[in-house]
């Protein structure tokens, strides 16, 4: 698809907004713009419209709007979800792998009762498309340990030597429609009411792991040892 044209007076707005997002994104993104994923989803997958680059201040890589970390780079795509490249993986080796799966709808986080079921195989297909399956984790933070309230699953490398062995906290289920289930069935036990799942394969089927903190950072590798991304 050819890329929309930019008058020039657009395309300084566009920039403007570019700066505005990235100053929103970084460390303080908690106190600022929560909707960021939101308006990927909502204005920037599609790039149909004639005003695409004007609406969307991230665009598809494939849109030479703008940077790696000024764009949406879209893995994977449906009806329901999208899988994105993380700014995170920006200025960081090849081999680094670190994806959102995002849905296409209105979804605050793992307490919304909207959360559907079917973003764990989503996510899982894109991710075996990056790396071995025995290497592939997912993981959804605790709404204390997010920036952005629309759900997201990372699609990471595990560190699958800081799993826990608290039984407690890891169980095994034979599909990934059950992992929301398993992680609210482990976390009613420990009676906590804001948790992370961390999804990954197990000997006989799927582990999930609940975290009372971030098993994005805790148990995967979240981060390229690179320069320094957000």
């Amino acid at each position: 698809m050819e890329a929309p044209k930019l008058t020039a007076a657009r395309f300084i707005l566009v920039q403007a907004l570019s700066l505005s997002l990235l100053m929103m994104a970084g460390p303080a993104a908690a106190n600022g713009n929560r909707d960021i994923l939101w308006n990927i989803v909502s204005n920037c997958v599609d790039t149909s419209a004639k005003d695409y680059c004007f609406r969307c201040s991230v665009p598809r890589a494939e849109i030479d709007c703008h940077s790696c970390r000024d764009t949406t780079e879209v893995w994977a795509e449906s009806a329901d979800f999208v899988v994105v490249r993380d700014i995170k993986s920006c200025a960081c080796p090849g081999g680094f792998v670190h994806g959102l799966a995002v849905p296409r709808t209105r979804v605050t986080g793992f307490e919304d009762p909207l959360r559907p079921d079917g973003i764990w195989k989503f996510a899982w297909e894109a991710g075996l498309k990056k790396m071995p399956e025995n290497e592939l984790a997912l993981a959804v933070n605790p709404k204390s340990q997010r920036s952005q309230d629309q759900l997201h699953v990372h699609v990471v490398r595990v560190l699958r030597e800081k799993l826990p062995g608290d039984p407690r906290r890891v169980s095994t289920v034979d599909s990934l429609d059950r992992v929301w289930y398993a992680a609210a069935s482990m976390a009613a036990a420990l009676n906590w009411k804001d948790y992370g799942v961390l999804v990954t394969r197990g000997p006989q089927g799927y582990l999930v792991v609940v975290d009372d903190q971030s098993p994005e950072y805790d148990y995967t590798i979240a981060q390229c040892r690179g320069p320094k991304t957000m």
